[in-house]
């Protein structure tokens, strides 16, 4: 009876009013409220028979280690707190191939960071929950669970990590430690067991919300570049261990030591941006030990700092970090370009985690100009399962949306609530919220945002009678780090691409209504900006005094306010223009491309990028310069640099989504006259796209292999001063410009026009040759 009982729980328990059967535990004794404490729970089990199948489902303020019958099962679970406001996601876990008939032991460590930081809202309590139903068992959190605050760790001396950080520096007594508490055998008879808080939803974890993401990626221990390098016998002066690339790990250390040694673990990058960051202290027992810091730092080089005479027998780390793979491609035949773009694939990853990040040491927060720039980044650097962060940050905004309906950022997050309006424009805009949408085919999404979007943008947003933007102030009047922003233009055109994509994203889900308001917005806004702003020679408010603003010339090109006539004017505002920071610089190039002035780009891309790509450091930089040489602190890992990364497969390869999900992409190459051969690699939700193209003085080849269930769109250039002759595909010709495009192999002639001859090829492998004249 009760196995059934249990079964019909497992496959009903979602449709259940009541779902959870588990209660949330807290020690039963102590300051549960404190910040950085660490406690250590245990259960053991009786099972029948190893099962086959058995999801557990965890949840915790803040993070946990989880061991079964001693085996550590996740390193690192948990996810900063956020969902929406005071709500908490859980982890599911298969604990199946680590359980075994008879006797098991659960023995899980809690860090709770007990403090609120840009990336993390603080329940104020410690807690954890933990269910696993099946057929055959259950295992629940009750009041049958043992604990005890864990004494080994502490609090560190100052300075302590900055208040942007809800994790602290860890502090850890090997005097302390108990030895083997989460092995079978461990006697915890003089724990206290746990007190039952209650019931999920229930205060203050609140409502509880699937883990969105994968699991992290563990490398497990592995040893240093520089490994044996260091004396066996500290010198007591500090070790700098190498990392093959600036990386999340936990450094690990193995010694012989005396009693009450202090030793000291941080990274290179511990003041990265200015403030201080996460650092380890630990103090030694005599003897044999072995230490890994469990908060997570990030750099080039671990520094540990022993004391004089202390043996060292191993030095490693662990890289863990967001679960995906590095499945984009690349390459051209001028070697910095190829440096720029895997220099920004690292930085994307590095800034990747609970959240996409503006860096992984000072703040770790989700600002969304920069979550704007890194989700499309990852479209063409990573594998789909990168798409899962940027849904969780797209869903994280609408719900952390205020009464008035306005939009701020970095969510989640405890302690700060400033809205940046122009960064919000580009969240819900054009290549935020839609262009997610147009590389993953998810409409569910799109629904589910859609409300809030059209309450930030009609409600909140005002028109003056010319139909321009109101501007706002909000909390942080930010455009852009540097001088000579020239904000009026800046509002109107991030507001342009708001409704671009607020007006997609009302088609895409039929509301009419909307969109007769948004094409009226739209329409009056476009017919009175460029006798508003244009001067006969560039784009410039009548009350900005400052100079020519490249950030705003570009913006209006990439909105798509700025007739083609004035493109000659414009580009010459931006090749002798250079205000803008790495974030802005994006949207320059950007518009050069899309103004056709593929060489220019190219050059002010290397102009602007060389002190990066020939720097020793594997990720790109916040600013033009590092620390005081750049911007906001100058931290030497901020992913919004990366927009070359993006520019470069979408423009140089042409490589785009056409209709949603790559149900047709767009393959149109802008080579210019110095990049002569491209092989490109994007992995989209549909598969692969592998394109390979190269040039030569009277011909351009592309070999293309497309996935199933896809359609490419592409578009053969037409070189300035060139006649195309005719076009061979698998070794057939299918165009020839004296004669009517035929229809080949499935290869259907689609248009051409001046520049270009385009044509649709259905999936598979494509040879394509076209010869000029």
């Amino acid at each position: 009876m009760l196995r059934f009982a249990l079964l019909f729980l497992t496959l009903m328990g979602s449709a259940l009013a009541q779902e959870w059967q588990a209660m949330w535990i807290t020690p039963d004794s102590g300051d549960t409220t404190a910040a950085n404490s660490w406690y250590c729970f245990r259960k053991t089990v009786y099972i029948p028979d190893k099962p086959y199948w058995a999801k557990a489902k965890i949840a915790v303020d803040s993070k946990y280690w989880l061991y079964i019958n001693g085996e550590m099962v996740v390193f690192e679970g948990g996810l900063k707190r956020g969902p929406a406001p005071g709500d908490t996601y859980y982890d599911t876990v298969d604990l199946a191939p680590h359980l075994k008939s008879g006797s098991n032991t659960i023995a899980l460590l809690l860090w709770f960071f007990g403090k609120n930081g840009f990336a993390h809202e603080n329940s104020g309590k410690a807690g954890v929950l933990f269910e696993c139903i099946t057929s055959d068992f259950a295992i629940v959190s009750d009041g049958s669970w043992k604990v005890i605050e864990n004494p080994a760790f502490g609090e560190s001396t100052p300075p302590h990590p900055n208040y942007r950080l809800s994790e602290s520096n860890i502090h850890y007594n090997a005097n302390k430690e108990l030895i083997g508490w989460m092995l079978p055998e461990f006697d915890d008879s003089l724990w206290d067991h746990v007190y039952e808080w209650g019931y999920p939803p229930i205060d203050p974890w609140n409502h509880l919300v699937a883990r969105p993401i994968p699991l992290w990626k563990n490398s497990g221990l592995l040893a240093y570049g520089n490994h044996r390098s260091w004396p066996e016998i500290s010198t007591g002066e500090p070790i700098a261990a190498e990392l093959p690339y600036n990386a999340q790990v936990t450094p690990y250390f193995k010694i012989m030591a005396q009693e009450g040694q202090f030793v000291d673990i941080r990274t290179d990058h511990y003041r990265g941006g200015g403030p201080e960051n996460v650092r380890c202290e630990y103090i030694t027992r005599k003897g044999l030990q072995e230490f890994e810091c469990l908060a997570w730092m990030n750099g080039h080089r671990v520094f540990y700092t022993f004391p004089e005479d202390v043996k060292i027998l191993e030095l490693g780390y662990r890289e863990s970090g967001y679960n995906t793979e590095f499945t984009g491609k690349f390459e051209c035949n001028i070697d910095f370009f190829n440096r720029l773009w895997n220099k920004a694939q690292r930085t994307l990853y590095v800034t990747m985690r609970d959240n996409y990040m503006d860096c992984p040491d000072r703040e770790r927060a989700q600002w969304w100009g920069d979550a704007v720039i890194e989700i499309g980044e990852s479209f063409y650097a990573m594998d789909p399962k990168s798409h899962l962060l940027a849904k969780k940050a797209i869903l994280e905004l609408i719900n952390w949306q205020r009464e008035d309906g306005t939009l701020f950022s970095p969510v989640p997050s405890g302690n700060y609530d400033k809205e940046l309006p122009m960064q919000m424009l580009a969240s819900v805009g054009y290549y935020g919220f839609w262009n997610y949408f147009m590389h993953t085919g998810d409409r569910t999404t799109i629904q589910s945002v859609y409300g809030g979007s059209r309450t930030y943008l009609l409600n909140v947003w005002q028109l003056d009678e010319k139909g321009l933007v109101i501007p706002r102030k909000g909390g942080w009047t930010w455009g852009d780090w540097g001088k000579n922003k020239d904000m009026n233009i800046l509002y109107n055109g991030w507001y342009v691409l708001a409704l671009e994509g607020l007006r997609n994203m009302a088609e895409l889900l039929g509301r009419e209504k909307d969109l007769a308001e948004i094409e009226t917005r739209l329409a009056k806004l476009r017919a009175n900006f460029h006798d508003t702003f244009w001067t006969g020679k560039e784009y410039r408010s009548s009350d900005y005094n400052g100079e020519t603003d490249d950030r705003a010339n570009a913006l209006a090109v990439v909105a798509g306010l700025v007739p083609s006539r004035h493109f000659t004017q414009v580009r010459r505002v931006l090749m002798q223009q250079h205000h803008a920071s790495p974030y802005m610089e994006k949207y320059v190039l950007q518009a050069l491309f899309m103004m056709g002035y593929t060489d220019d780009a190219l050059s002010r891309m290397h102009d602007r990028y060389q002190p990066m790509v020939i720097s020793e450091l594997s990720t790109l930089w916040e600013g033009w310069g590092i620390g005081d040489q750049g911007f906001g602190g100058g931290t030497a890992n901020h992913a919004w640099s990366g927009g070359p990364l993006t520019l470069l497969s979408k423009y140089v390869a042409g490589v785009e989504p056409v209709m949603p999900g790559y149900e047709m992409f767009h393959v149109h190459p802008h080579l210019g006259n110095s990049i002569k051969n491209v092989n490109c690699r994007v992995h989209t939700v549909r598969g692969f796209i592998n394109l390979e193209i190269e040039k030569q003085t009277m011909m351009l080849s592309m070999i293309l292999q497309s996935p199933l269930n896809t359609r490419a769109l592409v578009s053969i250039p037409i070189p300035q001063g060139r006649v195309l002759n005719n076009i061979k595909v698998n070794d057939q010709i299918v165009y020839h410009s004296q004669q009517e495009g035929e229809s080949l192999l499935e290869f259907a002639f689609y248009r051409q026009t001046d520049d270009t001859v385009q044509f649709i090829a259905e999936p598979g492998h494509w040879n394509i040759e076209a010869f000029y004249r």
